[in-house]
């Protein structure tokens, strides 16, 4: 084999490695980041920290917004609405498991309620009109979904889909719905934190990295400048 020949390989082996590496890098346009509006149905919570899930494309852009916002104390990647034995990045990433890639939230409602993390996720975490896809990401493990946790999150985000459904922010219909909770599995280690770990990983670069400008642009007042581990 001549060393030009050696090299090509080369190139190629590693742009196979990188794809599978990450979520999948496909040639499409960037991401529009909206300004959803402020919900109608406030969440009224007691006091302590809540959890909630939100499944929106790959996890590592949606982890990465939660970990920027004030009242956030965790957000950590994983996989919702399959079984335990088959959730791992390989398995879930194949799309044949009831899977999504999702990231569960600790959040102090003091200080940012469930209905603000509603308005911040569709405004620069998810488009509520795609279906089985998100981004440069297509299957049934990116889609977009809520994952309510008890009858208050229930009635705040079935009151919100159906605000942003008549609001004319989206020039198409809301697909984004609501699933039952089935166990939250947290992802691999490589997984957590990823994007503070990869800044110049090209996918965080070009998808992700934008979504946390457009918190701090359009949500100062929720937008922490510190990355918030774990």
């Amino acid at each position: 084999m001549t060393r030009q020949a050696r090299l090509r390989r080369a190139i190629l082996a590693s742009a196979v490695l990188f794809v599978a590496s990450a979520c999948q890098q496909q040639a499409v346009a960037s991401e529009r980041m909206v300004a959803a509006p402020a919900a109608k149905v406030r969440a009224s919570e007691t006091p302590g920290l809540k959890k909630a899930i939100f499944a929106g494309g790959c996890f590592w852009g949606i982890e990465g917004i939660f970990s920027h916002v004030n009242g956030v104390t965790s957000a950590v990647s994983g996989y919702h609405g399959g079984m335990k034995a088959d959730a791992d990045y390989s398995t879930v990433s194949s799309g044949a498991t009831r899977h999504a890639e999702a990231v569960k939230v600790i959040y102090d409602p003091s200080v940012v309620r469930y209905d603000e993390l509603l308005r911040i996720f569709f405004s620069v975490g998810a488009d509520p009109t795609l279906r089985n896809r998100q981004g440069p990401d297509v299957g049934t493990q990116y889609r977009a979904a809520l994952v309510p946790l008890g009858a208050e999150q229930q009635k705040v985000a079935a009151a919100y889909l159906a605000q942003i459904a008549k609001s004319g922010v989206w020039n198409k219909p809301i697909v984004t719905r609501t699933e039952s909770y089935r166990r939250f599995y947290p992802a691999e280690g490589y997984h957590q934190d990823f994007m503070a770990k990869n800044p110049s990983h090209p996918y965080i670069r070009k998808w992700d990295a934008p979504k946390v400008q457009g918190l701090a642009r359009l949500f100062p007042e929720h937008y922490r400048k510190a990355f918030k581990k774990g």
